[in-house]
């Protein structure tokens, strides 16, 4: 929506909004835009707006929804919008699935940008090689983040769906937003139908060896082109090197060697976002070599293990990871780079499906490579039933019958206290949430610079 908001702001548009809580980088982005979210009220509809754009976090019982009902305003959704005013006539690629949406999105925006082709993007976060989540070019490529979320409470189905791809990239399909989908077979059943639009002229990158994406693929009408690091990949890499300075990585198309080149973003799961990234920017006549090259120029996203300082020799880590395989893969990628510290982990759950007990069972091997794990309380944890919601204590306990140091803290104040009193020069901590974790990461480094302040202690 903060996107959305920019890109209407930029065709000449005047802009207003409500949220309820909104934290950087979209709400510093709004702000350069002279955009303020104002808390929801119906007098913000005064005057009437030519058209009012609700996304889909609001619900009935919204006053600025309801007041839109009532008199019978123009409203549409975000997809539509997108669809009517910005994608029509352009070239689209979609980039879809349960992880990488983002970065995947922003990485081939960024290779057809850096090889001239000038695209227009939108993304759901802010990357580091642009100014914005989005952009309007004068080329006819638009790349769009395929989001498999609702579309709005007047409009069930995701996304994805308004979003008419030529080309499509489809990174995992794994089970996720409980609190719309029942089961994995109704998340299947979305990709399907996505798969189920993209003309036969079109192009469908489906992750090799994935059994969630081969399942929704089998009844494909386009071409299909498989991305990965194992053997039998269209796109492959291979010979992979993890350092300090990123992920070192052969790129193969078929049996031709593309390049060979470092990703500055780490982890294996980012070299399948270049693959897939590479193979469309191909598509859309871009060469693979110029593809991979502008790739290893890539610098990543906001709060995809972004950095976010370093005080007294602890490094702290942003992260937006809310689904057990987000969570190991991305611990994964810090400890490939790890220096010999330990590695904390610092999970907030937040999402929906977090919130809930329906990855009870499979959270705590997502913390394998963690060396301590702190885990702050459910969000809006009263909002769910007991049956319902996240055990935190019983994670707790199967952190530790698996080797893991766990614990469940009240709160970021305790939590930064604790890692404050035991953390130590060459530790990494890694902060995990969809939201604003209550300003963590800023009150974790302001307390880490005030113990280095400290002088030590007379013996």
């Amino acid at each position: 929506m903060a996107s959305l908001a920019g890109m209407l702001a930029a065709r000449g548009y005047r802009v207003t909004g409500s949220d309820q809580e909104i934290y950087p980088p979209m709400s510093t982005q709004l702000r350069a835009l002279g955009i303020e979210p104002r808390p929801f009220a119906e007098q913000n509809l005064e005057p009437a707006p030519d058209l009012v754009v609700i996304g889909n976090a609001i619900r009935r019982g919204n006053p600025e929804a309801e007041a839109v009902l009532d008199r019978r305003m123009r409203f549409t959704s975000m997809p539509a919008l997108l669809r009517e005013e910005f994608l029509d006539g352009r070239r689209v690629s979609v980039v879809a699935g349960t992880h990488g949406k983002t970065t995947t999105t922003a990485m081939l925006a960024w290779i057809l940008s850096a090889t001239g082709r000038d695209p227009s993007f939108l993304v759901g976060g802010v990357p580091r090689n642009f100014d914005a989540s989005y952009r309007l070019g004068a080329g006819p490529e638009f790349v769009i983040e395929g989001d498999e979320y609702d579309t709005a409470f007047f409009d069930k189905g995701p996304k994805f769906m308004h979003y008419m791809p030529d080309t499509a990239i489809l990174n995992a399909v794994e089970f996720d937003h409980a609190d719309i989908y029942r089961d994995f077979e109704t998340v299947q059943t979305q990709f399907r139908r996505l798969v189920n639009i993209i003309p036969r002229r079109g192009l469908l990158l489906a992750r090799a060896n994935d059994p969630g994406v081969r399942s929704v693929i089998e009844k494909a009408f386009c071409r299909v082109e498989t991305f990965g690091l194992g053997p039998g990949a269209h796109w492959r890499g291979e010979d992979l090197e993890h350092g300090d300075g990123g992920c070192a990585v052969t790129i193969l198309r078929g049996e031709e060697t593309v390049a060979r080149v470092t990703l500055a973003v780490p982890g294996e799961f980012n070299v399948r976002n270049a693959l897939a990234a590479i193979a469309a920017a191909a598509e859309a006549g871009v060469s693979p070599r110029e593809a991979a090259e502008a790739a290893a120029r890539f610098t990543g996203v906001k709060r995809r293990q972004e950095l976010r300082g370093t005080a007294g020799g602890v490094a702290v880590i942003d992260d937006f990871a809310h689904h057990p395989t987000a969570i190991a893969e991305t611990l994964r990628a810090v400890r490939q780079r790890a220096q010999g510290g330990r590695i904390w982990a610092v999970l907030e759950p937040r999402s929906w499906s977090l919130r809930r007990n329906v990855f009870q069972d499979q959270l705590a091997q997502a913390f394998s490579d963690a060396d301590l794990v702190l885990v702050a309380p459910v969000y809006h944890a009263e909002a769910l039933a007991d049956s319902e919601r996240l055990d935190v204590p019983r994670l707790v306990a199967s952190l530790r019958e698996r080797g893991v140091d766990g614990q469940a803290l009240p709160g970021v104040p305790a939590i930064v206290e604790k890692i404050v009193s035991s953390a130590a020069p060459g530790d990494t901590v890694v902060a995990m949430s969809n939201g604003g974790f209550d300003g963590f990461h800023d009150a974790l480094l302001t307390a880490l610079k005030s113990r280095q302040r400290q002088p030590a202690r007379q013996a």
